[in-house]
């Protein structure tokens, strides 16, 4: 049969066959990988493709916000665990449409907006505040995106930001709504109160020995030892090997005479400058200059606003005005050149003289790169010995004695928090941490590579496994932690009473009085609370639970229980404040641009190009 439908597909009949089953085949979705997507396409979205680029930049915006909230950037696996992919090309999907339809409306922006969008945006300005191209060019190659890719962007934005303003400005807002969110933020309480704490309490009695023993047996979890893995530690990079390295004079001598004239020191200088914007000031300085007034005199007379420039060498000024003035002038005088829009005082407050740097200067750092040099071309041979002596089970100490290197006794707990130093990063404490905690005494453990030339070794010495602790080696922190319990039961129960007698109508002086405190009277209270830790905004919390004579306790920011009667109620101002109608305003349009939104990205046809997608997540080329 097989025979028959080679000699089938020789003929013109069998060709045409093929050309119409391939069709065929393609109406079962062949054509959406063939035709519907490009290799450069992640998905389409309303007409529009989202290209690689466009989905890689946003993905890492969003990881990158992620980081912020963790600490720490989040894994693949976690980014993709979190929705982060879908949540982008949802996203993406959304400004699809909302450019669509602002094409569609005829909306857009000028070559001449967009420039000067460009000349006015700080990113892209320089010390002095001018547009400066060559910042321009290198920021958006830092970013990773092409002029063209850039200006497209910024037309979108603007394109959007005009749909905006045209459809949702004119939204109406609930008077309601902002008289609700005048009075959430401008209502204050002020309350009658008082703090009770472990002073106002008669002592607890001293704990029995059954007492101790029942409560550690309870809470025998708080009181465990730790695994503690004890290794000896060898670090093997460069600068391990440099220091190991002595370097005599004589070598020191005649490298400074080899590389002295490369060994030079740029002049810097400390350049500041007033702005000269009005005729007044601007002969204040004239006058001054040519009376010989010093410039701080003038500064001093004139209330000039003074900016400070940097410590710069001429290279790193840009304006070849001001680099000419300002490596001029004598220290602490000062010129007067043109500026943008008026003209500017320029003056010099310290000045690092260049020449050529001393053999003595240069001693110790000639030293250091000697002693770097001899260890970079060593640290193979040296890391290939290491290897060699550690298959053949010698131990670290006598590895760290032959090339001279320190060897560390370190007791390690989980995590590895007492290997943290400058010197490490928290990523490689990690590392070296889990294969310290992955490895068996006895064995040969792993070497662990922190980079191309750093190396760690280490030899597991001891484990001493997690146990519980006795009451002898915790009865201090027992008897602490017991008293501190008994103590917090035994002021829930007086908080108890005192609030049981203020349910039953007695006065809250009277309450007060009665267990020996003095009520305080409070400065009105908003629901962030004054500002204190004694009626923080927990216990504004539950000051706002009631009006007038609402009463109960809360414990506030000092672990104290803060008894309470409402006083007054005080109703914000009838006028709303501007930041109320703001916040209302806000909240109304970006609920209307979200169902709009969602309307235009339910005719967008979302449609995902699966295997890039997948091929982007799978390879890691998102990080």
């Amino acid at each position: 049969m097989l025979e028959g439908f080679r000699n089938l597909s020789k003929t013109w009949f069998g060709k045409i066959m093929g050309v119409l089953l391939l069709i065929g085949l393609a109406g079962f979705g062949i054509s959406n990988v063939i035709f519907q997507f490009g290799t450069n396409t992640v998905a389409t979205a309303a007409g529009q493709d989202i290209s690689v680029r466009d989905f890689q930049r946003a993905y890492n915006s969003q990881v990158n916000a992620l980081a912020q909230q963790f600490g720490r950037l989040p894994t693949q696996e976690e980014a993709i665990a979190l929705g982060v992919p879908g949540a982008v090309l949802d996203r993406l999907a959304g400004e699809a449409a909302v450019n669509k339809l602002g094409k569609d409306m005829g909306l857009g922006v000028s070559e001449d907006r967009l420039g000067r969008l460009v000349r006015e945006d700080p990113t892209f300005a320089t010390a002095l505040g001018g547009f400066d191209r060559d910042n321009f060019v290198r920021i958006l190659q830092q970013s990773g995106f092409t002029e063209a890719e850039y200006f497209d962007l910024q037309t979108n934005a603007a394109r959007r930001q005009q749909l905006i303003s045209g459809l949702l400005g004119g939204v109406p807002v609930s008077s309601t709504a902002v008289e609700l969110i005048n009075r959430y933020a401008g209502d204050t309480r002020t309350i009658d109160y008082f703090v009770l704490n472990a002073q106002t309490l008669p002592p607890v009695a001293e704990p029995t020995e059954e007492d101790l023993t029942a409560y550690l047996k309870e809470r025998q979890s708080d009181f465990r030892t730790k695994e503690t893995r004890t290794i000896d530690l060898l670090g093997l990079s460069p600068e391990a090997i440099a220091a190991t390295k002595t370097i005599s004079d004589d070598e020191v001598a005649a490298e400074y005479e080899r590389t002295k004239d490369s060994r030079v020191k740029i002049e810097r200088r400390t350049i500041k400058q007033i702005a000269l914007t009005t005729p007044e000031m601007e002969k204040a300085f004239t006058d001054g200059k040519a009376a010989g007034t010093p410039i701080a005199d003038l500064i001093a007379s004139t209330g000039a606003t003074v900016q400070d420039l940097g410590n710069l060498a001429k290279s790193e000024v840009t304006d070849s005005t001001l680099a000419d003035t300002a490596f001029g002038l004598a220290l602490n005088d000062f010129a007067i050149i043109p500026g943008i829009g008026s003209k500017r005082a320029i003056t010099v407050s310290a000045i690092e003289p260049g020449g050529q740097i001393s053999l003595e200067e240069s001693k110790e750092t000639i030293r250091q790169q000697l002693a770097m040099a001899q260890a970079r071309n060593e640290y193979g041979d040296i890391l290939d010995q290491v290897e060699e002596l550690r298959a053949a089970f010698q131990p670290l100490k006598q590895i760290g004695e032959r090339f001279g290197l320190n060897v560390a006794t370190v007791a390690l707990t989980p995590g590895a928090p007492e290997l943290s130093s400058p010197e490490v990063t928290p990523e490689e404490v990690t590392r070296i941490g889990t294969a310290v905690f992955n490895a068996t005494q006895g064995e040969l453990s792993p070497t662990v590579g922190l980079a191309s030339n750093r190396n760690v070794f280490f030899d597991l010495t001891k484990v001493e496994p997690a146990r519980d602790q006795t009451l002898d080696e915790v009865r201090d922190a027992v008897v602490t932690a017991w008293t501190d319990a008994k103590t917090q039961e035994a002021l829930a129960a007086e908080v108890t009473r005192i609030t049981d007698e203020l349910k039953a109508g007695k006065p809250f002086a009277d309450v007060a009085a009665a267990n020996g405190q003095f009520p305080n009277l409070s400065q009105p209270l908003k629901r962030s609370g004054d500002g204190s830790t004694v009626l923080n905004q927990a216990v504004a919390n539950e000051v706002f639970n009631g009006g007038p004579g609402h009463f109960g306790s809360a414990v506030n920011g000092d672990g104290d229980h803060v008894v309470f009667q409402v006083a007054e109620v005080n109703e914000a101002a009838a006028d709303a404040t501007p930041q109320a109608k703001q916040y209302v305003e806000d909240g109304t349009r970006e609920s209307v641009y979200s169902d709009l939104l969602q309307g235009l990205k339910g005719e967008a046809a979302l449609r995902v190009n699966q295997q890039v997608l997948t091929q982007l997540l799978e390879t890691g080329a998102l990080q």
